[in-house]
């Protein structure tokens, strides 16, 4: 009796468990649906044919690549992508450099003034890039860096939020480990490099992934900064490919944008394993 006195209620519970799963699961196809959506339909539009119509049907009746090829003979795609993997290398190496000893220096107890620069730094944050690109061109022409690559790098040097992730990757580093370091002998530069460091590759890679993605996408800076059509970065060449061409062809706007998000995708998918454990290890909480 009390067997079957407790079958419908299971049931009726099981019924609201696979209803709620199943709208997980629509909710999270959906959003892949709207996050993926965009790239797959640009993909789609970079491999269609020449007489195609851009909107005739969802796949491409004839897929071919031709419209990379006519993308790389319609600007010096190699050479603006070498631009911008120079500017990217130099924000990745910057970053890493300054971020991780901004973030050990601001996790590290013992100096006054810690949590004021703290609090200024955070503060900083609230500041968008369009209030200060002024003030900041100004000191970028003062220092004769105006239409350079070095000029391009030098205002994402080091970004606050990554000195922050390095900050919170290192306080969750435990302080016996630390104190068994300093048993040891070691001395601060040693404890920074042979034990903090390690201790914090997933910050590390979400701080080379993010470095690069401001890297690569910036477009609003080196327009500003770079008039030489020689020292364009890609996002710059996107903009002359897709409004000072012979014949604005959606393809070629299409596959010159793929060319530019492959890169990304790389980078991200070759850090991946580092980035989750990164955000796993609450290295992104500020």
């Amino acid at each position: 009796m009390r067997r079957e006195a407790r079958t419908p209620s299971s049931a009726a519970a099981r019924r609201r468990h696979l209803i709620a799963l199943a709208a997980r699961y629509a909710t999270l196809v959906l959003m892949l649906v709207v996050m993926l959506g965009p790239i797959v339909w640009q993909f789609l539009t970079s491999v269609r044919g020449r007489t195609e119509n851009v909107y005739d049907g969802v796949l491409p009746a004839r897929p071919t690549l031709d419209n990379y090829v006519r993308v790389a003979d319609s600007f010096p795609l190699l050479q603006y992508v070498g631009n911008t993997l120079t500017v990217a290398v130099l924000a990745i190496a910057s970053n890493v450099l300054f971020a991780a000893m901004g973030g050990y220096a601001l996790s590290r107890a013992g100096w006054k003034g810690r949590r004021i620069v703290f609090t200024v730094l955070v503060a900083t944050l609230m500041f968008p890039f369009e209030s200060v690109m002024i003030s900041m061109f100004l000191t970028v022409r003062e220092m004769g860096l105006v239409d350079t690559l070095i000029g391009v790098w030098l205002p994402g040097a080091v970004s606050v939020l990554n000195i922050m992730i390095m900050r919170a990757a290192f306080l969750a580093v435990p302080r016996e480990v630390e104190e068994a370091a300093v048993l040891d002998g070691a001395g601060e530069w040693t404890r920074f490099t042979r034990v903090f460091l390690p201790a914090a590759k997933g910050a590390l890679a979400v701080v080379c992934i993010t470095s690069f993605m401001g890297a690569w996408d910036d477009f609003l800076w080196p327009l500003l900064v770079l008039t030489d059509s020689d020292h364009y970065t890609l996002q710059l060449g996107l903009k002359t490919l897709a409004g000072a061409t012979t014949v604005n062809d959606q393809r070629l706007v299409a596959a010159g944008a793929m060319a530019a998000l492959v890169p990304m995708m790389l980078l991200f998918f070759a850090l991946q394993r580092f980035f989750f454990k990164g955000v796993g290890e609450g290295a992104v909480k500020i």
